[in-house]
């Protein structure tokens, strides 16, 4: 049995560069021991506008995200359910370069 806390992440964005795009939608699996032990999942407002395109591969409207919480008001709860647990995503690096962005911009070493 895996003894390593694992969290599996998905993240949908509105763009491709995690330097200037934003996360949309978090979506989380915390895992201990191999049991499931949390799932947690929400919209996020990126403060910018979901350009069609993207709008259409995700479904995640702008509308959708208008009242939705920001970055900044779900990132400590974000945080302590990804502090100590190994990240494991389909496309790692991408996730976890959006990650380190959002959390760079409210001044948090990720």
């Amino acid at each position: 049995m895996l003894e390593r806390s694992l969290v599996f992440l998905d993240l949908e964005t509105t763009g491709a560069t995690a330097s200037f795009d934003r996360i949309t939608e978090i979506g989380l699996i915390e895992v201990e021991r191999g049991r499931l032990v949390g799932e947690w999942s929400t919209l996020i407002n990126p403060q910018a506008r979901i350009p069609p395109f993207i709008e259409a591969l995700t479904g995640i409207s702008n509308d959708m995200v208008a009242l939705a919480p920001t970055f900044a008001e779900v990132a400590r709860e974000l945080k302590a359910r990804l502090d100590g647990r190994l990240l494991v995503a389909h496309n790692a690096r991408f996730d976890y370069g959006f990650l380190k962005n959002e959390f760079s911009r409210l001044g948090v070493k990720y």
